[in-house]
């Protein structure tokens, strides 16, 4: 079972593998921490900022590296695997830099890019890399574990889920306007690539947009429904001026499930109308649920052979997906 499987990544010996990590930011300080929680000892971070990156590594006794990936890159010896945690506007520039550097093993933070044309010419030119965008809610516990549990009720019969962002918390200082502008593929993805895991790519999808925001030049309201390639009916609602959150329902012929919120999973057996939280556990408590079960699909093929993360291919699907529900051109 793929849950019990990555309860167990404790277990896997991964202490002699080296990692460069590309980032020195708050989600590059998590993967130090799930590396630190492997006992993986030769990781090298690399930053533009010197003074950052050398307080990050003295946490956790690594090997700091300034001055940006684009001068540093060709110097560096062909890592076990190589982590790209940067802004989302250098994501593809560093993977293009750390593959012609000859790094074959690559996780990239999601999405990748905001722009789904841009992945083609890197999955034409190298093919034989091992690639993956580190949707890290597809390693959810609770995910893997409802994954089991319809399955164990005859299959999924129809979904419905909810994209509403808190667009009154968002940080307009971080990042530049084009992320704002796609912020369906620079952020709402995260849900519905677990949507996506669990029913498949849709076959066929009415979208519509509707409301204004503006630095949100498509809309403010997303509704829509369709049928899945796995012909299960689903539907969506978001209000990005209103007030809502992230959640996705999933029914059977024999209970239903929700992940609301997305880190939760409950159960509402046939004929009840009573919400039992269903319990999971994950093999390091503390860290970014998902981001230690990462590093361990990257770094054993045995793993990887099971469980496997989205590739640029499978990335550009999504980008697609979200480009019609959002109405981005």
């Amino acid at each position: 079972m793929l849950y019990d499987e990555l309860l167990n990544i404790k277990s896997i010996n991964l202490r002699d593998k080296s990692v460069l990590v590309i980032g020195s930011g708050l989600i590059a300080e998590q993967y130090a921490l799930a590396l630190k929680s492997f006992g993986i000892s030769k990781v090298t971070i690399l930053s533009n900022t010197k003074e950052n990156v050398a307080k990050l590594c003295s946490k956790f006794d690594f090997t700091p590296l300034s001055g940006g990936f684009e001068k540093n890159l060709p110097n560096i010896p062909k890592q076990d695997l190589v982590i790209i945690a940067t802004p989302i506007s250098l994501l593809l520039p560093c993977l293009e830099s750390a593959l012609e550097s000859s790094q074959t093993n690559i996780l990239v933070e999601k999405p990748g890019s905001l722009y789904r044309k841009e992945f083609q010419p890197i999955i034409e030119k190298y093919s034989s890399a091992k690639i993956r965008i580190g949707y890290n809610r597809l390693l959810y516990p609770n995910l893997l574990r409802l994954k089991e549990l319809v399955q164990n009720d005859g299959g999924i019969t129809s979904c419905k889920f909810t994209l509403t962002e808190w667009t009154h918390k968002i940080n307009f200082e971080k990042d530049s306007s084009d992320v704002y502008a796609r912020w369906g593929i620079a952020n709402t993805l995260h849900v519905i690539s677990m949507v996506v895991d669990l029913i498949g790519m849709p076959k066929e999808i009415s979208s519509y947009q509707s409301g204004h925001l503006d630095w949100h030049p498509s809309g403010s309201i997303f509704v829509g429904s369709g049928i899945s390639d796995s012909n299960i009916p689903f539907s969506y609602h978001a209000d990005w001026n209103s007030n809502d959150r992230w959640g996705i329902e999933i029914m059977t012929d024999k209970n239903s499930y929700r992940l609301i919120p997305l880190e939760d999973l409950y159960v509402c057996h046939k004929g009840t109308i009573n919400w039992e939280k269903i319990h999971t556990t994950c093999a390091f408590p503390g860290i970014k649920p998902g981001l230690a079960e990462e590093i361990a699909v990257m770094l054993d093929d045995n793993l990887s052979q099971k469980i496997d993360l989205p590739t640029l291919s499978a990335a550009s699907k999504l980008n697609q997906l979200a480009e019609t529900i959002f109405g981005y051109s």
